[in-house]
């Protein structure tokens, strides 16, 4: 059961993960989150170095669609001036979404990678789909109500994965 909490990788940032890094693992198409993955979860819009990170997704040929959460209002606002197609209410880690996403981009699973910043809800949904999981360190030092619950439960896991020697990454303070 634990099997499932433990990413594929850990990245410090969402900027370490570049087309030439994709593509050298045959992946075509990025699920990725939103917020505290992209930007901070009260951050409305694009920063300009994400908007590069788009663009250069999209030059190098590797879809990107955003699975959230978040409510439509939220997630449409910050992905159609981007014009980035994405998936709100997404009711991670449940396995509809993901699998939604896959089929729009028209990919196969193995070309696929899900990149969040949380277990509980990205790395647990993404693997129970036999997704590759890229789990990053959160933008922000700060969450919503629920991911605060979330972050709970995730240091629980990290404990356990850490005794039982499956954990190689921590944040830095």
């Amino acid at each position: 059961m634990y099997s499932y909490f433990i990413p594929s990788e850990f990245v410090r940032s969402i900027f370490q993960i570049t087309p030439e890094f994709l593509k050298e693992k045959g992946v075509k198409a990025v699920i990725t989150d939103l917020d505290n993955t992209l930007v901070e979860w009260d951050r409305p819009n694009a920063t300009p170095k994400l908007i590069e990170w788009f663009a250069a997704m999209k030059a190098s040929g590797i879809q990107v669609t955003i699975v959230s959460n978040n409510n439509d209002l939220r997630v449409k606002s910050f992905a159609d001036p981007l014009e980035i197609p994405f998936i709100s209410k997404a009711r991670k880690p449940l396995g509809k979404a993901f699998k939604q996403a896959v089929s729009k981009m028209n990919v196969n699973r193995e070309e696929v990678v899900v990149i969040g910043d949380q277990l509980l809800t990205d790395v647990f949904g993404g693997n129970r789909q036999k997704l590759h999981t890229i789990l990053v360190i959160p933008v922000a030092n700060s969450d919503g109500f629920f991911t605060k619950f979330n972050r709970l439960v995730e240091r629980r896991i990290f404990s356990y994965l850490d005794k039982k020697g499956q954990v190689t990454w921590e944040e830095e303070e």
